[in-house]
């Protein structure tokens, strides 16, 4: 069963305004002494100083200061591969059966590990918590706020948010070592057809049992949440895309190491790109051709760039690192912010609420002390839902 959306804006939230920023919305340009009114936990204004702030609203000067939308992380194991925890911590790949499709990352994840505060510090405010990629078929992601709550359940945005699979050096390696199915990139692929034939044959039954599994798979046929598939390699890009061809759901492609390779084909059928990890070493042989070079390359072609942390494998509040040297090989400045605002909240179905500043949008953002594309600047201050967090 879902857990139902939360971490909605508080109808009881703080009535204020920040004025005299560089405002960013992401959606329009830049603007100069830009103004931010916050009612109720939302945005209700943006615009320039001509915007008139109604009398008794509480003013913030934030002259020289930045206002940027909460950054998202799109692909993550936060809460769920804890923060100097060790193996008590690490709750990320249920490694019993190649299929978990029915577990979810929300029921492991610890929202007090030290990962959350970190999240703030980087600016990032949304988060999707993804199980990992030991299995072909990993589980269900959620997407949570980074602070505004006890537990868990008061940070969801969304759940669930996608399906973790993988293709693969991962499944091959853990199955295989195993002697079991899948020990190659055949097994892996078979594994997944498999998968989705039982659940068309579930979904066109009359009566069926209850099947946590394939009730999950039925709904990434009914397109109602997207198939989170983690590749690297070209060849198992294509092998991604062919299968979603066959079963006609929408794909997502994580990691993407090597999707600048065929780029032309993943922009023409509208997939998206969760590029990333990219502040580690080279350590496998299916990232043997990471650059930041390569989002250059999909983003000239068309291909909706998002670019993620992989946290805690990087650590989350470096995303805006990894944005900075994406640019540094040439990615185009609004393109990169793009990549980590409203690309993320478009691929996470969470753009109605999030990615961008505008009116009626949950008030998720930070105060800046410069240019967030500038290694110098810091995140001042953070608001979700209207109330400050740091």
């Amino acid at each position: 069963m879902s857990v139902p959306q939360s971490g909605s804006a508080s109808a009881a939230g703080p009535t204020f305004a920040l004025t005299g920023a560089t405002v960013v919305p992401i959606t329009a340009a830049p603007i100069e002494q830009g103004v931010v009114i916050v009612e109720n936990g939302r945005i209700s204004a943006v615009g320039g100083p001509e915007l008139t702030v109604p009398a008794g609203v509480d003013r913030i000067d934030a002259s020289g200061k930045w206002i940027v939308p909460g950054l998202i992380d799109a692909h993550t194991h936060l809460g769920v591969h804890e923060t100097g925890e060790g193996w008590a911590g690490d709750d990320t790949n249920e490694m019993t059966d190649p299929n978990t499709a029915h577990v979810r990352a929300l029921d492991g994840i610890n929202p007090t590990e030290p990962g959350f505060a970190d999240a703030l510090k980087g600016g990032v405010l949304t988060a999707c918590v993804n199980p990992g990629s030991g299995n072909v078929i990993g589980g269900e992601c959620v997407v949570v706020k980074t602070a505004g709550g006890r537990r868990v359940d008061d940070l969801v945005v969304r759940s669930p948010a996608g399906i973790k699979s993988a293709l693969g050096e991962n499944p091959k390696r853990v199955y295989g070592d195993k002697g079991q199915t899948p020990k190659t990139r055949m097994g892996t692929a078979g594994v997944l057809r498999s998968a989705f034939i039982a659940a068309e044959k579930h979904r066109a039954a009359e009566d069926p049992d209850r099947d946590l599994r394939l009730e999950n798979l039925v709904k990434v046929l009914d397109r109602e949440i997207p198939w989170r598939q983690h590749c690297h390699r070209a060849d198992d890009i294509a092998t991604a895309i062919r299968v979603a061809d066959e079963f006609g759901y929408d794909l997502v492609l994580d990691h993407g190491t090597e999707a600048h390779l065929l780029a032309d084909v993943i922009a023409e059928k509208g997939v998206p790109v969760l590029f990333g990890p990219l502040l580690t070493a080279r350590a496998k042989v299916e990232t043997a051709k990471r650059f930041p070079e390569n989002a250059v390359r999909m983003a000239e072609a068309g291909v909706k760039l998002v670019i993620m942390t992989d946290h805690p494998v990087v650590p989350i509040q470096y995303l805006i690192v990894q944005v900075m040297e994406c640019v540094k090989a040439g990615l185009d400045r609004d393109t990169a912010l793009r990549s980590v605002t409203i690309n993320p909240a478009e691929v996470l179905g969470v753009a109605d609420r999030l990615g961008s500043l505008e009116a009626g949008k949950d008030a998720d953002f930070c105060v800046w002390s410069g240019d967030p594309l500038d290694y110098y600047s810091k995140v001042e201050q953070a608001y979700i839902d209207g109330s400050r967090v740091a």
